[in-house]
């Protein structure tokens, strides 16, 4: 009897946990499951036509100078003074050092005296020819002596031009010490000070001068796509681009170069340690933002892929 009651005490427990349980659902608001199946589905329509793709290569290279020039000096003495700032723009022509100018000014003086004895030697020597060679008509001398002061006048002529040149060189070795830049561009660090010795045609240079507007942007590509690229041309399965190539480029920080530049130059022999090849382009640069060193990409296009 007492087993029966425990027995209607448990079930009846059971059949009140089961109602809570059902009131608890019943009052919950409807899940994502739920709405998913009431909601209907959307659906996007894209319509696809064959058009002509350009075929775009990235490649990888660095900036270079449009024109390097290294300043060396032409004669030798002692640096005076520095005539340019260092990192500042300088134009062709340019004095950029000079040179203690003494020596050079006393071999240029020097020279101007030996051509005034020469010219003076000719003067004298074109008299006398002159007057022998009314004389030895009159046999008033010989003809040995005749044709020797008329070879007189033609060995004075040669010193005369001998002395000419020795002073066009003494003067050309005065103007090299007043040390010019060769080309437009921007001087870099100086590498000497004065009160240096220089030398004439010394291997270290004293200072570098580079031209960055424009400035070129050296790109490598591999031979196994450049082998590819021309069999699909070959082939026609790509038409080759017409016209100036423009190249976009995109700097270290990711972004894009406003400025496009144009391809000058595709060199003729494959680099045989890395298998590549070289490509050229070059850029304008009136702000200077490109320095040659950079690391950079190009974006080259290469053809066009009909129906692509």
């Amino acid at each position: 009897m007492l087993f029966l009651k425990q027995l209607t005490k448990t079930k009846t427990l059971i059949a009140i946990l089961a109602l809570i349980s059902l009131s608890a659902c019943s009052d919950k608001a409807p899940g994502p499951a739920s709405e998913g199946q009431t909601r209907k589905p959307q659906v996007s329509v894209i319509d696809i036509e064959p058009t002509s793709q350009v075929m775009i290569t990235t490649l990888q290279g660095r900036t270079a100078p449009y024109m390097v020039a290294e300043v060396r000096p032409q004669v030798g003495g002692i640096l005076q003074k520095r005539l340019f700032d260092e990192g500042a723009e300088v134009k062709e022509g340019q004095p950029l050092y000079q040179i203690d100018p003494t020596v050079y000014e006393a071999q240029v003086a020097s020279a101007k005296a030996e051509l005034a004895r020469a010219e003076s030697v000719l003067y004298q020597s074109q008299l006398t020819a002159k007057r022998y060679a009314q004389l030895v008509k009159t046999e008033a001398v010989s003809k040995q002596q005749n044709d020797d002061a008329q070879a007189a006048v033609r060995q004075a002529q040669a010193a005369v031009q001998a002395a000419k040149a020795q002073l066009k060189t003494a003067q050309i070795n005065l103007d090299y010490t007043t040390i010019r830049s060769p080309i437009d561009g921007k001087a870099g660090r100086s590498l000497v000070t004065p009160g240096a010795l220089l030398s004439g045609y010394q291997a270290n240079n004293m200072v570098v001068v580079q031209t960055l507007d424009p400035i070129y942007v050296d790109v490598n590509q591999a031979s196994g796509d450049l082998l590819k690229l021309k069999k699909e041309l070959a082939e026609g399965k790509i038409k080759a681009t017409k016209g100036e190539i423009p190249i976009q480029l995109i700097l270290e920080d990711g972004t894009k170069y406003s400025l496009p530049g144009s391809l000058t130059l595709s060199e003729v022999s494959v680099d045989q340690g890395t298998g590549t090849l070289t490509l050229r382009a070059e850029f304008p640069n009136p702000d200077g933002l490109l320095l040659p060193g950079m690391f950079v990409r190009a974006e080259l296009p290469q053809g066009v892929r009909e129906n692509a």
